[in-house]
């Protein structure tokens, strides 16, 4: 070795030494072997006439400019084939690349000696694969974009081992795990905690078979003795709903009738689960030199993978749920028509200005749009509603009640099942006094509604906080063509609309089939409903108004750059603002629609699969006229104002960016926030830019063009309520009589449900 290389090498082992972890380690990975310096142009220009001449990768060592060590195959400015790479933190990859990224079959090491091998996809773990924790625990199995997920065994430190189906990291589905002391269960988990249908069998051949709940038995079950004695009943934690009767068997000597079924509970506490373990950083998420060296006149912060992203914006989080298109009065029908018809011919002509018909455009950022609605305060015309309202769901909310059970009786359903409660302004024995005036507050089936609460895990003190804190309600400035109004809570969280009494009574009629749907799929699209109220203004008005709370789909950390509301018809389903009219907050519909949604495998499938049923259970309670709202958040952002491709070539013929799943670093720093990623909310994918040439300008679906963009989405079903009523029907049949029947919003609901199917599918698919 000469002095030169040398005292490169030298220089190489400080750099190691600086860092706190890989101080023992830098000598003995690298024992002596010879490189050369790697300087920012090196990355930039790479000349070296193997390159040029032969096409094929070749082998270099290489010291990049941030101090990290790269040894391996090398082409056209990025590794290929086979490589390591060490970080000046002690983490080291040793396998397969291509174009820069971990692809393939490789071993990730961190520096407390945790291990993974197995297969990568573009930079994440994803495939089969191995990992071997500090502790010596151990996972064997399948993973997903850096989740396990799928079937896989996993042994913890402790002894205790599950084998079994992952989903997202948590085990979910069926699966067995056995604790350190022979005790093991065999049944079905939710959310990594047992739930739904099993076994569990103590060392002592005691066996509980029935349903669980949150890791403890809850509903029908039968324990077991060796001896052939038995208990069958209905389990709860709760002494009121617990029940059931003991059976002794032939050969027991005396009749165990002292004991007591609240003992299971105290053996099954010691029964822990082994968390999950937090990995301190994700092979995604180091930074990879060939990515971190290019730098511009705005830098702006790095992606997880290196790559430049616009990262998280402030709070953008409106959106007028209920859509309001399509008129329900059959006057109204007859006025708008031609206005409607006007609308689309004069905004959907073909027009070379518009980057929705003009490739050569770019798509850019729309202008933030401000928070709509006008704040409630005093002198308002409806400040006193809205008080009402609060001191009512601070009432609702805040009055004492027995545990809720998720197990409802029929009863709880029945329409009649409602509370009246007088308000007066002196106060009485169950009312605050108050500033407003005097009124009637009526509770719709509370028990099913506080049940929904706890299904979708609501805080009851955050809950009355978002509603009636100190922050007024914001108005929206109109009302839809339904007539209802809108109002936003402050902080975005909640949506309150004023309801008719005929929309009240489908609501009701179909609030038992909504609540086993919701409960029935954790992960279904369906919006999320809170609550349904009614204040009636005592005096000589004596109005009433009906209303309903909902979760806001659209609220995100994440700036909204696209909202699409979307039902598969095409009758007056375009937007009346010109391209430079259209800002953050626009509400586009279906002839606006320039994008083909692409789902990785796992999510696209269980995509198809949830919107399959949501649709039959809309199908069945004979409800029509929901349409699916889309939130995009475009990840990477132009210094200029345009959405970056996934992929697009330098001037110097590079590409400026890697066509990779989109960066999750958010998520992954924190395994606590893993959770926030679910079908519908926070979903990293990508979206595929369509065109609508001439001759399809009033197609549904553009022609793909092939440029992607990497994105975060949300989306749910909304709208549900609507019955195919009279009005509807009388609606339809003046409609069809000048427009294509299959063009118009309102058809019969099993018709609907199938064009809306047919739709989704089309502008959904699997990113392969």
């Amino acid at each position: 070795m000469n002095k030169e290389q040398s005292g490169v090498l030298k220089a190489w082992e400080a750099t190691v030494r600086k860092t706190h972890a890989a101080k023992k380690r830098a000598n003995s990975i690298f024992g002596t072997i010879t490189m050369a310096n790697a300087t920012d142009d090196d990355l930039e220009n790479n000349n070296d006439k193997s390159d040029n001449i032969s096409g094929e990768p070749y082998l270099v060592e290489k010291i990049l400019p941030n101090g990290d060590y790269y040894t391996g195959q090398w082409y056209d400015n990025f590794p290929e084939g086979q490589g390591k790479y060490l970080w000046t933190d002690g983490c080291m990859y040793l396998g397969e690349w291509h174009r820069g990224k971990t692809m393939g079959k490789g071993r990730f090491s961190w520096p407390s000696g945790a291990t993974y091998e197995g297969e990568f996809k573009s930079g994440y773990i994803d495939g089969i694969g191995i990992y071997t924790g500090p502790s010596g625990d151990t996972y064997k199995g399948q993973w997903v974009m850096n989740f396990k997920h799928g079937h896989g065994i996993r042994f913890y430190p402790n002894g205790d081992w599950y084998d079994g189906e992952w989903r997202r990291g948590l085990q979910e589905g069926l699966g067995k795990y056995q604790w350190q002391n022979e005790n093991h269960y065999i049944g079905e988990w939710k959310n990594g905690m047992i739930c739904g249908t099993g076994t569990f069998v103590w060392s002592n051949e005691n066996k509980y078979d029935g349903q669980w709940e949150d890791g403890m038995p809850k509903g029908n079950g039968t324990y077991y003795w060796p001896d052939g004695s038995f208990y069958v009943g209905n389990w709860s934690k709760d002494l009121d709903e617990q029940n059931g009767t003991y059976y002794p068997s032939e050969s027991s000597q005396a009749a165990n009738l002292e004991w007591d079924p609240q003992t299971v509970y105290i053996e099954l506490a010691d029964c822990k689960i082994c968390p999950s373990e937090n990995v301190s950083i994700m092979p995604s998420q180091k930074v990879l030199a060939w990515y971190s060296a290019k730098t511009d006149d705005n830098p702006r912060r790095l992606s997880i993978d290196g790559r430049v992203s616009v990262g998280i914006e402030r709070p953008d989080k409106m959106h007028m749920w209920e859509s309001d298109d399509d008129s329900t009065d059959l006057t109204e029908v007859r006025r708008d028509l031609d206005s409607e018809l006007l609308c689309v011919q004069v905004q959907h002509q073909h027009d070379d200005t518009n980057p929705k018909f003009n490739l050569e455009l770019p798509l850019k950022v729309p202008k933030l749009g401000k928070k709509p609605g006008e704040t409630i305060s005093r002198g308002h015309k409806n400040y006193e509603l809205m008080l009402n309202l609060q001191l009512g769901i601070r009432h609702s909310v805040g009055r004492p009640a027995p545990a809720t059970s998720l197990d409802l009786k029929a009863a709880a359903f029945d329409p009649k099942e409602k509370i009246w409660t007088r308000f007066p302004t002196e106060g009485s024995k169950y009312t605050p006094p108050h500033q407003s005036c005097e009124f009637k507050w009526k509770d719709y089936c509370p028990v099913v509604f506080r049940a929904l609460r706890k299904l979708f895990k609501v805080d009851p003190a955050d809950y009355m906080i978002s509603i009636c804190g100190n922050g007024a309600l914001r108005e929206l400035s109109s009302p839809g063509k339904s007539g209802s109004f809108f109002y936003l809570t402050e902080d975005d969280r909640y949506m309150i609309k004023t309801m008719k009494k005929s929309e009240v009574k489908v609501f009701i009629r179909m609030l038992f089939a909504y609540y086993n749907h919701v409960r029935s799929f954790e992960n279904t699209l369906v919006i999320k409903y809170y609550g349904l109220h009614c204040v009636k203004l005592t005096g000589p008005i004596q109005r009433k108004v009906r209303f309903i709370i909902m979760g806001n789909l659209l609220r995100s950390e994440y700036t909204i750059h696209r909202r699409f509301d979307l039902k598969g018809s095409s009758l007056g389903r375009i937007t009346d603002k010109s391209e430079s009219e259209i800002d953050s907050t626009t509400i586009l519909k279906d002839l606006d629609l320039n994008f083909i949604f692409k789902l990785e495998k796992a999510w696209f499938e269980e995509f198809c699969w949830q919107i399959d049923r949501d649709c039959e259970f809309l199908e069945q309670e004979r409800t029509m006229d929901y349409s699916l709202l889309v939130g995009i958040h475009f990840k990477e952002i132009s210094a200029n104002g345009e959405f970056v491709p996934c992929r697009r070539r330098s001037s110097s013929g590079n590409y400026e960016n890697e066509s990779t799943p989109p960066d999750m670093e958010e998520h992954f720093l924190d395994p606590k926030r893993w959770g926030t990623i679910k079908l519908g909310a926070n979903m990293p994918a990508k979206v595929e830019r369509t065109i609508r040439k001439p001759k399809s300008v009033f197609h549904l679906v553009g022609e793909q063009t092939g440029e992607c963009y990497e994105v975060i989405m949300f989306f749910g079903i909304i709208d549900i309520l609507q019955d195919y009523d009279i009005t509807k029907r009388l609606e339809h049949a003046y409609k069809s009589i000048q427009y294509d029947p299959t063009s118009i919003s309102a058809v019969d609901p099993k018709q609907y449900s199938k064009r809306f199917r047919d739709f989704i599918f089309k502008v959904f698919c699997e990113d392969t």
